[in-house]
């Protein structure tokens, strides 16, 4: 495979694991961030839920930890900064759309999944990779059912 698809490929599938990510985490009061306890507990509640669902063995449970870890290092590589609210905020403040403002946020959100996406992609490898054959085919019905970000099931 040529190493400019071989990028691309990661990049794509290291942003939609973040924005899943993302989209799947609470808001508290507006902020897109979470506290550390937060993180914690919701960590903590993904790793028992999916463990309880896959029959994971206390080796796969802590590569999913590792997994979770890095997901949530590649969230706080894209999260820095201000928020994003107040950062599409400063880019119309002018009379004028702010391009290279624009062009500069995008960049770095860029580089911050380029920069984790290899480490994401590493550790969901080694999580599906222990996977029994019988997981891992409960991990691909799951995502056959799942219609949306919104479906919980």
């Amino acid at each position: 495979m040529r190493p400019w698809i071989k990028r691309t490929l990661y990049g794509l599938f290291g942003a939609s694991l973040v924005l899943g990510v993302t989209a799947c985490g609470h808001h508290r009061d507006g902020n897109w961030q979470m506290s550390a306890d937060d993180q914690a507990k919701f960590r903590g509640k993904m790793i028992e839920r999916v463990s309880g669902k896959l029959d994971l063995s206390a080796e796969q449970k802590a590569k999913l930890g590792v997994l979770a870890d890095k997901l949530q290092e590649q969230r706080a590589a894209l999260a820095t900064g201000t928020s994003p609210r107040a950062e599409v905020q400063a880019l119309v403040s002018g009379e004028k759309f702010d391009r290279t403002k624009a062009q500069a946020l995008i960049a770095g959100k860029t580089a911050a999944v380029n920069n984790k996406s290899p480490e994401v992609i590493a550790a969901m490898g080694d999580f599906y990779d222990s996977l029994k054959p019988e997981q891992q085919s409960r991990v691909r019905e799951f995502m056959q059912k799942r219609h949306g970000w919104w479906h919980r099931g």
